[in-house]
């Protein structure tokens, strides 16, 4: 209980939280300690800290930039932050938040877990490089939450930042490192945002992605993007 309090508290300070996204949010999280329990969806550990370590954490990323209705998130695991976002959204009208998610058991659970919530969105079973060169042409926002290292996660997410999409991605205490390796094979501006969950942490706001020349300034190969 003190977790979801201090979750809710959290959560209020960053975004608007109506009554009826409070219980999506709580079906969520009872979906998820129940899944949990047999198929480790999180951390063991981190299940007594939901609501602050990964309800609170994953909602940052839809008040970066709250206006965006049109949403890819890569790699959504157990819908974080994706699902988060799509909860948040399920009110507003033409949201979608595209869940892409590989792995079969996942799956299983986000659909679960978008029934049960009503959440603004659909579930992309199906690799992530296969997803970004097909996907809707308006998406707007692509996040990624403890996927890979930055320069890795603009590889994947290039198809749909070259058409216009603002990347939200969280970042732990080695921001500043993969911002700097990162940029060997790619130019982009960036807005770092302070986590408000973890100390040290930022949200990393990448807009006007270009790739540099594929051999990279220390003569290693750049990948090419989107694979």
């Amino acid at each position: 209980m003190a977790d979801r309090a201090g979750g809710l508290a959290l959560l209020e300070s960053i975004t608007d939280v109506s009554r009826e996204t409070r219980d999506r949010l709580d079906r969520y999280a009872d979906l998820l300690r129940r899944w949990s329990s047999a198929k480790n969806l999180v951390g063991p550990d981190t299940l007594s800290r939901l609501w602050t370590r990964h309800i609170a954490d994953s909602a940052q990323a839809q008040a970066c930039l709250p206006a965006a209705r049109r949403w890819a998130d890569l790699g959504s695991g157990a819908g974080l932050p994706g699902l988060i976002i799509a909860i948040l959204l399920a009110d507003r009208p033409g949201a979608c938040v595209d869940l892409v998610e590989s792995n079969g058991r996942k799956c299983a659970f986000l659909r679960a877990a978008q029934r049960a919530t009503g959440a603004a969105a659909q579930i992309q079973c199906r690799r992530i490089e296969d997803y970004v060169v097909t996907a809707p042409a308006d998406i707007e926002a692509v996040s990624a939450r403890a996927l890979a290292p930055l320069d890795r996660l603009l590889t994947l997410a290039f198809p749909l930042l070259a058409r216009g999409a603002v990347g939200v991605f969280h970042k732990g205490q080695d921001v500043e490192r993969e911002l700097t390796r990162a940029s060997i094979c790619w130019k982009f501006t960036h807005e770092l945002i302070p986590s408000r969950t973890q100390p040290g942490a930022a949200i990393v706001i990448v807009r006007n992605c270009v790739a540099r020349d594929r051999q990279s300034g220390d003569g290693s190969h750049c990948p090419e993007a989107g694979i």
